[in-house]
């Protein structure tokens, strides 16, 4: 078998898969995008269907040199980005980093999606014209020292008009009324005014509700009938993108640029010790909740290892996808569910262990 190079993102991503493949691969690192639009001008030719013209980044020229030079010594190249428009602009599919998954990329190449880096582009030029076409409207209209962008003035368009409707809420008093009760069968709990001879309570003043606490005073409380129901919760889905920001926000603390951070190294590949270096999750950036039907039976099989078969649902649950899902990617899952958090705790750093036992 021939030589073979191939060529990821990063150096970390790069020394993972490096540890799958034999003798005859060589895996380097293109350190992201090598080539962007010029900083000190548009860069993009309006009049001629918004052709871009792009320059080899600061710093990029030795990397560039040291991937032809490996280029020219190898009888293939694997392109191995990110699965998205980035990673196919910078290209072959990869959704975990796991040896199962590189061998059979390694196997099964697909050609350079040209949609995929066609959107990248038009993605970057439109970053390009809004920043460098509006700020400077900004500067002189507003204030120096703003900018706009493709996203984020959009975005912040949305907040004004929801800040507007705020400001224009006109709010209305109203109040509430709770009393705890105890008696000689625990539990105590706490009781709701609900109805006010037979029609809904609805006190508007701190004077009536006063009103309703005098008539209460000396009164007997009785419970005259007790009703039990049955609450069904629903598991929740794998995550997305956006539902892991949140909750790794609301549950861990994280902003969100150190929730993607420390799940691109999870992705990259831990070294686990004697078990290796190897992605604990899929790829972090999607917006379906769908499951490979391979790591559906892997979850089910560990359901009945670990919990019992009693708690096996009969057909694997299927979420719904949204119409507006591109559902390019699986949700966000562990590629090994005998990689649970607590084996791998003692390999990783804290947060990285509290990200992985979220997801």
């Amino acid at each position: 078998m021939g030589k073979s190079l191939v060529i990821v993102e990063s150096p970390a991503k790069a020394k993972t898969i490096n540890k799958f493949l034999g003798r005859n691969f060589t895996v380097k690192a293109s350190m992201g995008h090598v080539r962007d639009l010029p900083k000190k001008r548009l860069g993009v030719d309006e009049k001629h269907d918004f052709k871009p013209t792009y320059e080899i980044l600061p710093g990029r020229k030795k990397v560039i040199d040291d991937l032809k030079a490996a280029a020219e010594s190898a009888d293939k190249v694997f392109l191995a980005p990110d699965p998205d428009r980035e990673g196919e602009a910078i290209c072959w599919h990869l959704n975990e980093i796991t040896k199962r998954a590189v061998l059979h990329g390694i196997q099964n190449p697909l050609k350079i999606d040209s949609n995929k880096v066609d959107a990248q582009q038009a993605r970057r030029i439109l970053d390009r014209l809004v920043g460098y076409k509006v700020s400077p409207l900004l500067w002189e209209k507003v204030r120096r020292g703003l900018s706009a962008g493709r996203v984020q003035s959009v975005a912040l368009r949305m907040v004004v008009e929801r800040e507007r409707e705020i400001q224009a809420f006109k709010p209305e008093e109203y109040w509430t009324l709770g009393a705890f009760l105890e008696a000689k069968e625990p539990p105590p709990f706490e009781a709701r005014l609900f109805k006010v001879d037979d029609k809904k309570a609805d006190l508007k003043s701190k004077d009536d509700t006063d009103a309703v606490v005098a008539a209460l005073k000396g009164a007997a409380f009785v419970v005259r009938s007790v009703e039990s129901k049955e609450k069904k919760k629903n598991p929740v889905p794998p995550f997305i993108t956006s539902k892991l920001q949140q909750d790794a926000s609301r549950k861990l603390g994280f902003t969100v640029r150190k929730t993607m951070t420390l799940a691109q190294r999870l992705y990259e590949g831990m070294d686990l010790g004697e078990i290796g270096t190897v992605g604990l999750i899929t790829y972090m950036r999607t917006d379906s909740t769908r499951i490979a039907p391979e790591a559906l039976q892997e979850v089910r099989d560990y359901i009945v290892k670990a919990h019992g078969p009693e708690f096996l649902p009969e057909e694997p649950r299927v979420y719904k996808t949204g119409k507006m899902t591109q559902g390019a990617h699986e949700g966000i899952r562990p590629t090994s569910m005998e990689l649970t958090p607590d084996r791998v705790k003692k390999y990783v750093q804290k947060d990285e262990y509290l990200l992985y036992s979220l997801i």
